[in-house]
Protein backbone atom coordinates (compact mmCIF):
# COMPACT_ATOMS: atom_id res chain seq x y z
CA UNK A 1 0.00 0.00 0.00
CA UNK A 2 2.88 2.43 0.96
CA UNK A 3 4.46 1.45 -2.48
CA UNK A 4 1.16 2.16 -4.20
CA UNK A 5 0.59 5.88 -2.30
CA UNK A 6 3.98 6.51 -3.48
CA UNK A 7 3.20 5.88 -7.16
CA UNK A 8 0.22 7.18 -7.24
CA UNK A 9 2.07 11.12 -5.18
CA UNK A 10 4.53 10.66 -7.80
CA UNK A 11 2.33 11.05 -10.42
CA UNK A 12 0.30 13.48 -9.56
CA UNK A 13 3.23 16.05 -8.86
CA UNK A 14 4.43 14.69 -12.57
CA UNK A 15 0.79 16.23 -13.71
CA UNK A 16 1.15 19.35 -11.85
CA UNK A 17 4.78 20.39 -13.36
CA UNK A 18 3.41 19.72 -17.16
CA UNK A 19 1.02 21.87 -15.98
CA UNK A 20 3.77 24.95 -15.83
CA UNK A 21 4.26 25.38 -19.15
CA UNK A 22 3.72 26.94 -22.43
CA UNK A 23 0.27 26.43 -23.80
CA UNK A 24 -1.81 28.16 -26.54
CA UNK A 25 -3.63 31.39 -26.14
CA UNK A 26 -1.25 32.71 -23.57
CA UNK A 27 0.67 36.34 -23.41
CA UNK A 28 4.17 37.08 -22.23
CA UNK A 29 7.91 36.95 -22.69
CA UNK A 30 9.90 34.32 -24.14
CA UNK A 31 13.51 34.56 -22.13
CA UNK A 32 16.57 33.74 -23.35
CA UNK A 33 19.72 33.10 -20.97
CA UNK A 34 23.36 31.94 -20.88
CA UNK A 35 22.70 27.95 -19.37
CA UNK A 36 21.92 29.43 -15.86
CA UNK A 37 17.78 29.53 -15.61
CA UNK A 38 17.43 30.05 -12.09
CA UNK A 39 19.39 32.98 -11.99
CA UNK A 40 17.81 34.29 -15.59
CA UNK A 41 14.29 34.10 -13.74
CA UNK A 42 15.34 35.76 -10.81
CA UNK A 43 16.88 38.69 -13.08
CA UNK A 44 13.64 38.78 -15.27
CA UNK A 45 11.52 39.18 -12.53
CA UNK A 46 13.29 41.72 -11.38
CA UNK A 47 13.60 43.83 -14.08
CA UNK A 48 9.75 42.71 -15.28
CA UNK A 49 8.30 44.35 -12.01
CA UNK A 50 10.65 47.42 -11.62
CA UNK A 51 9.34 48.95 -15.05
CA UNK A 52 5.80 47.16 -14.79
CA UNK A 53 5.63 49.24 -11.38
CA UNK A 54 6.15 52.25 -13.37
CA UNK A 55 3.74 51.70 -16.27
CA UNK A 56 0.98 49.97 -14.01
CA UNK A 57 1.89 50.59 -10.22
CA UNK A 58 1.98 48.27 -7.82
CA UNK A 59 0.84 44.14 -8.03
CA UNK A 60 -1.67 43.36 -6.19
CA UNK A 61 -1.90 40.21 -4.90
CA UNK A 62 -4.30 38.29 -3.08
CA UNK A 63 -3.48 38.97 0.87
CA UNK A 64 -3.54 42.55 -0.09
CA UNK A 65 -7.30 42.49 -1.76
CA UNK A 66 -8.40 40.22 1.16
CA UNK A 67 -7.77 42.99 3.84
CA UNK A 68 -10.43 45.16 4.83
CA UNK A 69 -9.48 48.86 5.46
CA UNK A 70 -10.93 50.56 8.88
CA UNK A 71 -14.02 51.92 8.81
CA UNK A 72 -15.32 49.76 5.67
CA UNK A 73 -19.02 49.41 5.37
CA UNK A 74 -20.11 46.14 5.85
CA UNK A 75 -22.27 46.12 2.83
CA UNK A 76 -18.92 46.99 0.42
CA UNK A 77 -16.86 44.10 2.08
CA UNK A 78 -19.44 41.45 1.54
CA UNK A 79 -19.95 42.51 -2.10
CA UNK A 80 -16.12 42.69 -2.70
CA UNK A 81 -15.86 39.22 -1.13
CA UNK A 82 -18.75 38.13 -3.32
CA UNK A 83 -16.32 39.37 -6.38
CA UNK A 84 -13.26 37.76 -5.64
CA UNK A 85 -15.43 34.47 -4.66
CA UNK A 86 -16.54 34.86 -8.53
CA UNK A 87 -13.17 35.62 -9.82
CA UNK A 88 -11.38 32.82 -7.73
CA UNK A 89 -10.16 30.96 -10.94
CA UNK A 90 -8.06 34.00 -11.74
CA UNK A 91 -7.53 35.14 -7.92
CA UNK A 92 -4.33 33.46 -7.27
CA UNK A 93 -2.47 34.49 -10.65
CA UNK A 94 0.67 36.75 -10.07
CA UNK A 95 1.17 39.32 -13.02
CA UNK A 96 4.49 37.29 -14.43
CA UNK A 97 5.05 33.59 -13.61
CA UNK A 98 7.85 31.70 -15.14
CA UNK A 99 6.80 28.67 -17.07
CA UNK A 100 8.66 25.78 -19.27
CA UNK A 101 8.89 26.83 -22.54
CA UNK A 102 9.78 23.29 -23.75
CA UNK A 103 13.72 24.57 -25.12
CA UNK A 104 16.90 24.77 -23.09
CA UNK A 105 17.75 27.98 -22.04
CA UNK A 106 14.53 29.77 -23.37
CA UNK A 107 12.02 30.50 -20.43
CA UNK A 108 8.38 31.77 -20.90
CA UNK A 109 7.32 34.03 -18.09
CA UNK A 110 3.07 34.48 -18.96
CA UNK A 111 1.86 37.85 -18.08
CA UNK A 112 -1.39 38.79 -16.96
CA UNK A 113 -0.85 42.35 -18.76
CA UNK A 114 -2.98 43.14 -21.94
CA UNK A 115 0.13 44.21 -24.18
CA UNK A 116 3.65 42.84 -23.31
CA UNK A 117 5.07 44.71 -25.87
CA UNK A 118 5.00 47.71 -24.69
CA UNK A 119 6.29 47.08 -21.09
CA UNK A 120 9.23 45.14 -23.02
CA UNK A 121 10.22 48.04 -25.20
CA UNK A 122 9.78 50.32 -22.71
CA UNK A 123 12.74 48.26 -21.11
CA UNK A 124 14.83 48.14 -23.97
CA UNK A 125 14.19 51.32 -25.23
CA UNK A 126 15.31 52.94 -21.02
CA UNK A 127 18.54 50.34 -21.48
CA UNK A 128 19.25 51.74 -24.99
CA UNK A 129 19.07 55.07 -23.15
CA UNK A 130 21.10 54.75 -20.36
CA UNK A 131 23.84 51.80 -21.77
CA UNK A 132 24.20 50.06 -18.21
CA UNK A 133 23.47 46.42 -17.53
CA UNK A 134 20.64 45.65 -15.47
CA UNK A 135 21.07 41.82 -16.33
CA UNK A 136 23.98 39.28 -16.62
CA UNK A 137 22.44 36.07 -17.98
CA UNK A 138 19.17 37.42 -19.59
CA UNK A 139 20.17 37.71 -23.23
CA UNK A 140 16.53 38.51 -25.18
CA UNK A 141 13.44 39.24 -24.45
CA UNK A 142 11.19 38.50 -26.92
CA UNK A 143 7.38 39.66 -26.57
CA UNK A 144 4.65 36.99 -26.85
CA UNK A 145 1.20 38.80 -27.80
CA UNK A 146 -0.52 35.14 -29.22
CA UNK A 147 0.23 31.70 -28.74
CA UNK A 148 -1.04 29.07 -31.41
CA UNK A 149 -0.79 25.52 -32.47
CA UNK A 150 1.77 25.22 -34.91
CA UNK A 151 0.47 24.41 -37.61
CA UNK A 152 0.32 26.51 -41.01
CA UNK A 153 -3.45 27.20 -40.70
CA UNK A 154 -3.55 27.60 -37.25
CA UNK A 155 -0.57 30.81 -37.74
CA UNK A 156 -2.83 32.15 -40.89
CA UNK A 157 -5.81 32.08 -38.93
CA UNK A 158 -3.57 34.04 -36.11
CA UNK A 159 -2.43 36.32 -38.57
CA UNK A 160 -5.67 37.38 -39.34
CA UNK A 161 -6.51 38.44 -36.10
CA UNK A 162 -3.74 40.27 -35.26
CA UNK A 163 -2.06 42.15 -38.04
CA UNK A 164 -5.06 44.58 -38.75
CA UNK A 165 -4.69 46.15 -35.70
CA UNK A 166 -0.97 46.85 -37.11
CA UNK A 167 -1.23 47.24 -40.83
CA UNK A 168 -4.95 48.61 -41.39
CA UNK A 169 -3.26 52.22 -40.91
CA UNK A 170 -2.01 54.95 -42.86
CA UNK A 171 0.80 55.24 -43.07
CA UNK A 172 1.89 51.85 -44.95
CA UNK A 173 4.21 50.77 -42.65
CA UNK A 174 7.27 48.64 -44.08
CA UNK A 175 8.13 45.22 -42.39
CA UNK A 176 10.03 42.20 -42.55
CA UNK A 177 9.48 38.49 -40.86
CA UNK A 178 11.78 36.79 -38.99
CA UNK A 179 11.26 33.33 -38.43
CA UNK A 180 12.84 30.73 -35.63
CA UNK A 181 12.05 27.09 -34.65
CA UNK A 182 13.69 24.91 -31.66
CA UNK A 183 12.23 21.21 -31.26
CA UNK A 184 9.79 21.00 -34.36
CA UNK A 185 10.32 19.63 -37.77
CA UNK A 186 6.87 20.47 -39.51
CA UNK A 187 7.13 24.05 -39.58
CA UNK A 188 9.00 25.12 -42.91
CA UNK A 189 10.45 28.82 -43.40
CA UNK A 190 9.57 28.79 -46.52
CA UNK A 191 5.50 27.84 -45.98
CA UNK A 192 5.48 30.22 -42.96
CA UNK A 193 7.05 33.47 -44.41
CA UNK A 194 4.76 33.74 -48.42
CA UNK A 195 1.97 32.45 -46.43
CA UNK A 196 2.05 35.41 -43.44
CA UNK A 197 3.26 37.79 -46.26
CA UNK A 198 -0.02 37.40 -47.97
CA UNK A 199 -2.18 38.14 -44.94
CA UNK A 200 -0.47 41.35 -44.89
CA UNK A 201 -0.88 42.04 -48.48
CA UNK A 202 -4.89 41.30 -47.81
CA UNK A 203 -5.12 43.57 -45.21
CA UNK A 204 -2.77 46.49 -46.67
CA UNK A 205 -1.67 45.58 -49.72
CA UNK A 206 0.29 48.84 -49.80
CA UNK A 207 2.51 47.59 -46.93
CA UNK A 208 5.99 46.80 -48.64
CA UNK A 209 9.08 44.83 -47.10
CA UNK A 210 11.75 46.12 -45.80
CA UNK A 211 14.54 43.80 -44.59
CA UNK A 212 17.27 46.40 -43.76
CA UNK A 213 14.68 48.85 -41.46
CA UNK A 214 11.52 48.03 -41.37
CA UNK A 215 8.91 49.55 -39.44
CA UNK A 216 7.60 46.63 -38.15
CA UNK A 217 8.36 43.34 -37.66
CA UNK A 218 6.82 39.67 -37.55
CA UNK A 219 8.56 37.51 -35.20
CA UNK A 220 7.86 34.12 -35.35
CA UNK A 221 9.22 31.44 -32.68
CA UNK A 222 8.03 27.64 -33.00
CA UNK A 223 8.81 25.59 -29.98
CA UNK A 224 7.36 22.25 -30.08
CA UNK A 225 4.38 22.22 -30.99
CA UNK A 226 3.54 25.64 -30.00
CA UNK A 227 3.55 28.61 -32.58
CA UNK A 228 4.34 32.24 -30.65
CA UNK A 229 3.67 35.43 -32.90
CA UNK A 230 4.64 39.09 -32.00
CA UNK A 231 4.80 42.34 -34.48
CA UNK A 232 7.28 44.48 -32.38
CA UNK A 233 8.61 47.72 -33.58
CA UNK A 234 12.28 48.81 -33.56
CA UNK A 235 13.65 45.66 -33.91
CA UNK A 236 16.89 45.76 -35.58
CA UNK A 237 17.40 49.06 -34.04
CA UNK A 238 17.47 47.66 -30.73
CA UNK A 239 19.69 44.78 -31.86
CA UNK A 240 17.01 42.37 -31.94
CA UNK A 241 15.83 42.63 -28.19
CA UNK A 242 19.37 41.56 -27.35
CA UNK A 243 20.22 43.29 -24.11
CA UNK A 244 24.16 42.31 -24.36
CA UNK A 245 24.23 43.89 -27.86
CA UNK A 246 22.17 47.13 -26.84
CA UNK A 247 24.42 47.89 -24.44
CA UNK A 248 28.15 46.88 -25.75
CA UNK A 249 26.84 48.69 -29.39
CA UNK A 250 27.68 45.41 -31.16
CA UNK A 251 25.89 44.20 -34.09
CA UNK A 252 23.51 41.23 -33.47
CA UNK A 253 22.91 38.42 -35.71
CA UNK A 254 22.48 39.56 -39.97
CA UNK A 255 19.19 40.46 -41.09
CA UNK A 256 16.65 38.06 -42.08
CA UNK A 257 17.17 36.22 -45.44
CA UNK A 258 15.30 36.90 -48.67
CA UNK A 259 12.77 34.48 -49.08
CA UNK A 260 10.26 33.78 -51.73
CA UNK A 261 7.44 35.89 -51.47
CA UNK A 262 9.11 38.33 -49.64
CA UNK A 263 10.85 40.77 -52.15
CA UNK A 264 13.00 44.14 -51.08
CA UNK A 265 11.22 47.20 -52.55
CA UNK A 266 12.47 47.55 -56.30
CA UNK A 267 12.67 51.22 -55.65
CA UNK A 268 16.61 50.95 -54.44
CA UNK A 269 17.59 49.01 -57.63
CA UNK A 270 16.29 51.25 -60.07
CA UNK A 271 18.91 52.92 -61.99
CA UNK A 272 18.79 56.39 -63.78
CA UNK A 273 18.47 55.54 -67.78
CA UNK A 274 21.82 55.86 -69.70
CA UNK A 275 22.60 55.79 -73.58
CA UNK A 276 25.03 54.06 -74.33
CA UNK A 277 25.67 53.70 -78.34
CA UNK A 278 28.15 51.09 -79.85
CA UNK A 279 27.66 50.92 -83.25
CA UNK A 280 24.01 49.49 -84.34
CA UNK A 281 23.23 48.05 -81.21
CA UNK A 282 20.56 48.12 -78.96
CA UNK A 283 20.29 49.42 -75.28
CA UNK A 284 18.73 47.82 -72.57
CA UNK A 285 19.28 48.81 -68.71
CA UNK A 286 18.47 45.97 -66.42
CA UNK A 287 19.17 46.90 -62.39
CA UNK A 288 22.54 48.08 -61.90
CA UNK A 289 24.17 46.78 -65.29
CA UNK A 290 23.87 48.03 -69.23
CA UNK A 291 23.98 45.22 -71.77
CA UNK A 292 24.01 45.74 -75.64
CA UNK A 293 22.99 43.65 -77.85
CA UNK A 294 24.66 44.66 -80.58
CA UNK A 295 24.55 43.23 -84.40
CA UNK A 296 27.61 40.63 -85.18
CA UNK A 297 28.17 42.19 -88.16
CA UNK A 298 29.03 45.19 -86.62
CA UNK A 299 31.52 43.74 -84.18
CA UNK A 300 35.14 44.19 -85.00
CA UNK A 301 38.03 41.55 -83.91
CA UNK A 302 38.71 43.19 -80.79
CA UNK A 303 38.42 46.87 -79.65
CA UNK A 304 41.08 49.16 -79.14
CA UNK A 305 39.77 49.35 -75.04
CA UNK A 306 38.30 45.94 -75.11
CA UNK A 307 39.90 43.84 -72.27
CA UNK A 308 39.27 40.01 -72.63
CA UNK A 309 38.28 38.97 -69.33
CA UNK A 310 38.19 35.09 -70.20
CA UNK A 311 34.44 34.65 -69.87
CA UNK A 312 33.05 32.36 -72.90
CA UNK A 313 30.85 34.49 -75.17
CA UNK A 314 31.18 38.02 -73.79
CA UNK A 315 33.29 41.18 -73.51
CA UNK A 316 34.07 43.45 -70.90
CA UNK A 317 34.47 47.15 -72.53
CA UNK A 318 35.49 49.79 -70.31
CA UNK A 319 34.24 53.31 -71.19
CA UNK A 320 36.60 56.39 -69.47
CA UNK A 321 36.26 60.32 -70.35
CA UNK A 322 39.54 61.93 -71.42
CA UNK A 323 43.00 59.74 -71.81
CA UNK A 324 43.29 56.76 -69.90
CA UNK A 325 46.24 55.01 -69.21
CA UNK A 326 48.05 56.73 -71.26
CA UNK A 327 46.21 56.12 -74.41
CA UNK A 328 44.14 58.30 -76.35
CA UNK A 329 40.28 57.38 -76.92
CA UNK A 330 38.89 57.81 -80.58
CA UNK A 331 37.17 60.91 -81.40
CA UNK A 332 34.03 59.89 -82.59
CA UNK A 333 33.25 57.30 -79.71
CA UNK A 334 30.94 58.90 -76.82
CA UNK A 335 32.07 58.01 -73.45
CA UNK A 336 30.56 57.53 -70.24
CA UNK A 337 32.20 57.75 -66.42
CA UNK A 338 31.72 54.88 -64.18
CA UNK A 339 30.00 52.90 -66.18
CA UNK A 340 31.18 49.11 -68.04
CA UNK A 341 29.00 47.39 -70.93
CA UNK A 342 28.71 44.02 -71.44
CA UNK A 343 29.10 43.41 -75.00
CA UNK A 344 28.41 39.40 -76.03
CA UNK A 345 30.56 38.52 -78.96
CA UNK A 346 32.02 35.09 -80.52
CA UNK A 347 33.52 32.48 -78.50
CA UNK A 348 37.16 33.58 -77.47
CA UNK A 349 39.93 31.48 -77.79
Amino acid sequence: MADRKRKKGYWQGARKRRRMCLEIGMKGVLVTCNKNEKACIREAYNLLNEYADELHGPEITASDSGSEPEGEDIEAALAKEVAQMKNKAGKNKRRFQAMDSGANNVIFIQSQLESPDKLVHHILDDINTSKKFKTRNVLRMIPVMSACKAYLENVKKSAEEMFPKFFSVSDNPSYAIVFKTRNNGTMKRDEVIPALAGVVSEVNPACRVNLNEPDLAIVIEVIRNVCCMSVLKDYFNLKKYNIHSIVEGTKDDPKPREVKGQEPPKGDLEVENKAVHEGQGNVTVQESKVEVEAASENLGDKHEDGVDNDVTGSKVIEAGEGEQDGQAKDDGKETHQNSSAVVPGEDSC
